[in-house]
């Protein structure tokens, strides 16, 4: 199974060197995108290792990054994630320790944390946004080296999605899937398939030629992981026909094909960890770490 592949940029300060990193444990995709100029790199979407039988955490995926970057000589500028993600823990908080880069996230996380505040029953919990060193607004914009970045505000799977467009290349999280999958799902709580509708239209509103790399992959038919495309490519063969279809039409998709989806299996797990920015439980008084698991507080069993 292929986990790796380094998409080339060039040194003009326009094309992000971008390498991916998949994890075939939770089909997500990991990344490090650096200027080939200044060797300069943001890390985003990183992955904490959890494994829900027993309860075990270990750091394989974030290590292989940071192995990754110190054999190609680079150094750490951000490392950011493009939402509080509902089916892995985020290893921000350990990347951080380890390299000392900022971390970042979109300003609307605020909103996500309320809204696990009251699930979790946290009535302590800082929802603030201040977990992260930086918060995002829609338009900000920022230097990878030499190369010009900025945020756009993409909500709709979660109400704190951003897309970063570093370069010519946008990092689309779970908006998109690659053109044989489809696009994300918007029944998580916050979320909505008409702001899904029009985050998708602004990121195909940007140039054709534009890279657009996935949050994850569910290798449709077998075949082997893939996370890049462009714009024209999700625009003009994208299965969710989003060139041809109305809002209307591709809201009612989206909402019977959700009313399908059980809820990812780690959902309960892994936000508790990412409204924090990717910080683990605090031990308590034997120095163990404990999750905490709301029971009946979302809708989606799958009973066979």
């Amino acid at each position: 199974m292929k986990t790796f592949a380094l998409s080339r940029g060039d040194a003009n300060g326009a094309r992000p060197d971008v390498a991916g990193f998949f994890d075939p444990r939770t089909f997500s995709i990991q990344y490090v995108v650096s200027d080939p100029a200044t060797c300069r790199c943001a890390i985003i979407d990183p992955v904490l290792d959890y494994d829900e039988k027993s309860g075990a955490t270990a750091t394989f995926q974030a290590d292989e990054l940071l192995a990754y970057i110190e054999r190609e000589g680079l150094a750490v500028a951000w490392i950011l994630d493009t939402h509080p993600h509902a089916d892995h823990f985020s290893a921000a908080r350990y990347l951080h320790d380890k390299t000392g880069a900022p971390t970042a996230i979109g300003a609307q996380v605020v909103e996500v944390q309320a809204l696990w505040k009251t699930i979790y029953h946290w009535p302590d919990l800082q929802d603030d946004g201040s977990q992260w060193d930086h918060l995002f607004d829609d338009g900000d914009t920022f230097k990878l080296g030499e190369i010009d970045c900025r945020v756009m505000h993409s909500p709709g799977h979660t109400p704190a999605s951003i897309t970063y467009v570093i370069g010519d290349a946008a990092f689309v999280h779970d908006t998109l899937f690659q053109p044989d999958f489809g696009t994300a799902r918007a029944d998580f709580p916050g979320g909505s398939a008409h702001q899904l509708w029009h985050s998708i239209q602004a990121i195909l509103a940007l140039p054709d030629q534009t890279r657009l790399f996935t949050g994850h992959d569910y290798m449709p038919d077998d075949r082997e992981p893939q996370w890049e495309s462009t714009v024209r490519e999700q625009r003009e063969t994208n299965r969710h026909r989003l060139n041809e279809s109305s809002e209307t039409e591709y809201v009612e998709l989206r909402h019977r094909r959700d009313s399908e989806l059980p809820m990812p299996k780690l959902i309960l797990h892994a936000l508790q960890v990412n409204i924090l920015g990717g910080r683990l439980p605090e031990p308590e008084s034997n120095g163990k770490r404990y999750l905490k698991i709301p029971l009946d507080a979302l809708k989606g069993a799958a009973w066979e």
